[in-house]
């Protein structure tokens, strides 16, 4: 496990807490950190007074039945194939239990906490008390401390762990503040800081492992797509020439976290060139937790637009103007929690909030289930895989019950082959995320498996669009195994048969062979030529891929709305499916290095490179016509 240890693996340690009253119960070990974060240190016991807005997330109610829902509307092999349930279905089935509340509740009250000071969320999924910093440590046997980051900033918490009652463990996901640690955010290559600090939900970066460099102007053509990757060449690889016909109908959005934004100029210069008809065309603006309903597209520093450009760019440049595309602008810290509670107001924790120790704080009302979902959400944003277990099992939970309303969710891959995006970071011996040699991490969310990860292709130097790609070369595409979600039955047997022909070329004790497996498709991510601050520019990225699988997946809904059937959704188990053998151009040639290692090799068929390959258009969009 990353970082964390999880709840089974120690539940070995049992606490048993001297207490001043009869009714105190045996504590148990739920959470700790195996070391600290990188860039931060102890710096000092933490204030007994000092107030903590204690938040506990509550065992949701028939969870364990989850996967089974989700197939049964998404498995092609279901008579209930595509009918997606609605949000009120939803919350009515993983509501906690009655059962799960009151013992929560007769903890805090029979541990000196006044019922009237407790608070629950909109659908009782959370509870929230404030508390101090004495109270916590009493409530959790536990220790408080202040810890600071290397640039002054500090937060506080319970690195070494903390404890709940026997009995109430099974009714908890986790608390905080306690194990988790807000992270920073660096700008979009790597370097300059962001405007602002990004905490553990947010930490996620832009996948940029291509070099960015202005180009040659007399490659913007279709033959030369080995030089510069264009809207011609993504058309005629995947031999995407759509017939858009339920627009009105359809819809498709690309998040942006934080600080990261649109240059209006530079995508109307893009689209002048590959798609004039789109010249004029703007995304539709959604703000989530932002101060202003009204967007500002004239930023130019090109840490914050080069990949807002590309997104937007790549996948207006495919599909409009005929199909509007929305921009998802996360403000605050950019966490996708703001996202995944602006879809479901069943998510915010506290009244359309958020617990400020995970999610940064805001100075704005919160967006608590107003935002309507696109069907195909697209997201270039992803990290690695060392967020404590406990909080990325609920995420990506949330992530699959919004799935079960017939929303697709793309992620991309990352840019740092087997290690993490961003840092570049694997697994030391101790579990700990660090620089250089170790265990192989992947980025998560892609690694949950309700999300469709995309990886990176390109087309091979003195190749043309008629040849087979390759993997990435100039970056590793991420992918490889998770070592926290557990293979899902829809890819098993892929998975299988890429181990056995793997073999032992690749040393077992540097990943989990029995993890998901990331990613799932690919699309052309390097060169790609994108217009960043008024300059045509090579650059390339998961981040370029994934929004043009985007564009291939919104057509293809166009194509099941206009036989009145329901947008896809969640498409990992149909895609793996025998279903879709035929679907994908499969990719054998490439890796994707890091962590001291040439990482996984593409072979035939499936493989943590690549994955299932590139989409042939016409055949993804008669397969799924096939479907109910």
């Amino acid at each position: 496990m990353v970082m964390l240890r999880t709840l089974a693996a120690l539940l070995v340690s049992v606490a048993t807490v001297a207490a001043a009253s009869p009714s105190r119960a045996r504590r148990v070990l739920h959470e700790r950190l195996d070391a600290l974060p990188p860039r931060w240190s102890l710096h000092r016991r933490a204030d007994p007074d000092a107030v903590l807005p204690l938040s506990i997330a509550l065992r949701q109610g028939n969870i364990h039945n989850l996967d089974e829902h989700l197939l049964n509307l998404a498995d092609p092999e279901s008579p209930n194939y595509g009918q997606w349930w609605t949000p009120a279905q939803v919350v009515q089935a993983f509501q906690p239990s009655t059962e799960t509340t009151e013992a929560v509740r007769a903890w805090l009250s029979a541990d000196g906490i006044d019922p009237a000071r407790v608070r629950m969320s909109k659908d009782h999924s959370y509870m929230l008390v404030n508390v101090s910093v004495a109270e916590a440590e009493q409530l959790l046997a536990t220790t408080y401390y202040v810890y600071q980051h290397e640039d002054g900033s500090e937060d506080i918490g319970c690195h070494h762990g903390y404890h709940l009652p026997e009995h109430v463990r099974d009714h908890v996901d986790l608390v905080t503040p306690t194990v988790h640690f807000e992270m920073i955010k660096l700008g979009a290559h790597g370097g300059k800081r962001a405007k602002r600090s990004l905490s553990p939900a947010g930490k996620m970066r832009r996948p940029h492992g291509a070099p960015t460099q202005k180009m040659d102007e007399s490659y913007l053509n279709a033959v030369d797509c080995d030089k510069a990757a264009t809207i011609d060449c993504f058309r005629a690889l995947y031999n995407f020439y759509p017939n858009l016909t339920q627009t009105q109908k359809n819809s498709v959005g690309v998040v942006e976290l934080a600080d990261q934004t649109l240059n209006a100029d530079d995508l109307k210069q893009f689209l002048q060139k590959f798609n004039p008809a789109a010249a004029d065309t703007l995304p539709i603006f959604n703000p989530i937790d932002l101060d202003s309903n009204t967007p500002d597209f004239t930023e130019t520093d090109p840490d914050l637009i080069s990949e807002p450009d590309l997104d937007f760019e790549l996948v207006m440049g495919l599909i409009s103007p005929q199909q509007p595309v929305q921009l998802f602008q996360v403000g605050g810290s950019g966490s996708i929690n703001f996202l995944l509670d602006a879809f479901d107001g069943g998510f915010c924790s506290f009244e359309g909030g958020d617990d400020p120790d995970i999610d940064g704080p805001l100075d704005v009302t919160e967006d608590c289930g107003g935002t309507k979902p696109a069907n195909v959400i697209s997201v270039s944003f992803t990290g690695g895989e060392d967020f404590p277990p406990f909080y990325m099992q609920r995420q990506c939970t949330e992530i699959g019950k919004l799935s079960m309303m017939g929303i697709t969710f793309l992620f991309a891959s990352g840019d740092n082959g087997v290690a993490s995006n961003g840092d570049n970071l694997c697994l030391a011996a101790n579990g700990t995320a660090v620089p250089g040699p170790g265990r192989f991490l992947p980025n998560f969310p892609s690694t949950c498996p309700y999300v469709t990860a995309v990886g990176a292709t390109q087309v091979d130097s003195g190749k043309s669009v008629h040849d087979p790609e390759s993997a990435t070369s100039l970056f590793g595409s991420g992918g490889g195994f998770s070592n926290v979600f557990p293979r899902p039955k829809f890819q098993q047997r892929q998975v299988e048969t890429y181990l056995k022909r793997l073999g032992n070329s690749v040393d077992s004790s540097l990943f989990n062979s029995s993890g998901r497996g990331i990613p799932d498709v690919s699309a052309n991510g390097l060169p790609t030529v994108a217009v960043i601050d008024a300059n045509y520019t090579l650059t390339g990225g998961t981040s370029a891929s994934t929004p043009i699988f985007a564009a291939i997946l919104t057509a293809v809904n166009d194509a099941r709305l206009a036989h009145n059937k329901t947008p896809v959704g969640w498409i990992n188990p149909a895609i793996y499916s025998h279903w879709f053998a035929d679907a994908f151009h499969d990719i054998t040639n490439g890796t994707n290095p890091g962590c001291g290692t040439d990482g996984f090799p593409a072979l035939r068929g499936w493989d943590p490179v690549t994955g299932l390959g590139t989409p042939d258009f016409p055949t993804l969009v008669k397969r799924f016509l096939w479907l109910p």
